[in-house]
């Protein structure tokens, strides 16, 4: 198994059906703050479901589909990033979030949100991400706004939470426009030094 570091104390790694147990405790710490936001929040909500959850994205991997991955700080998982759908013949794919309030104000998840877009842009070749958020999810809108993506538009009334419709946003950043963003975070980088 490998880690990435994010910050001291922190890592991305992934998140695979065997951890269903921490990753089950993980969620139910998350759920009230998640639950709107990441469907299966709602369905993980026990050992079997949340193994369920977990294998549904190693079949994902298995087929390059689709990929998780957790985030822990100090030995704890605090969130984790996600391909939600990954098609490298269309070259696109696009990528969700999510923490437990333990794991936010760290810039955790935006540390691993630009790992899998460097993956997706840099090492496979693909040419749009796209990320997915309602209005009202003002974290995930911020950490879009961050990882220097546009949005395209909204899709209004798209998903029901709770008998309620929700508009969902789409946001996006196209490969060549991260090669400009990676220029400018290495000479923030370098200016810093």
């Amino acid at each position: 198994m490998y880690a990435i570091p994010l910050a001291p104390g922190a890592e991305l790694r992934p998140l695979e059906p065997w951890q269903a147990p921490e990753f089950l405790a993980h969620i139910d710490r998350a759920r009230a703050h998640t639950d709107p936001w990441i469907p299966w929040a709602t369905y993980s909500t026990d050992l079997d479901s949340a193994r369920a959850t977990l294998q549904s994205y190693a079949d994902k991997q298995a087929a390059d589909r689709g990929r998780i991955f957790g985030i822990w700080r100090e030995g704890t998982l605090v969130g984790g990033v996600m391909f939600v759908h990954f098609d490298a013949a269309a070259g696109t794919c696009e990528i969700g979030v999510w923490s437990e309030p333990a794991g936010e104000g760290h810039g955790l998840v935006t540390a691993a949100a630009r790992h899998l877009l460097t993956h997706a842009f840099t090492t496979r070749g693909l040419h749009r991400a796209e990320w997915r958020t309602t209005p009202r999810n003002t974290r995930s809108r911020a950490a879009a706004q961050r990882l220097g993506m546009t949005l395209d538009g909204t899709l209004r009334e798209h998903s029901s939470y709770r008998g309620e419709r929700l508009d969902i946003e789409v946001w996006s950043l196209l490969a060549r426009e991260w090669e400009r963003e990676e220029r400018t975070e290495r000479t923030d980088r370098a200016d810093r030094a």
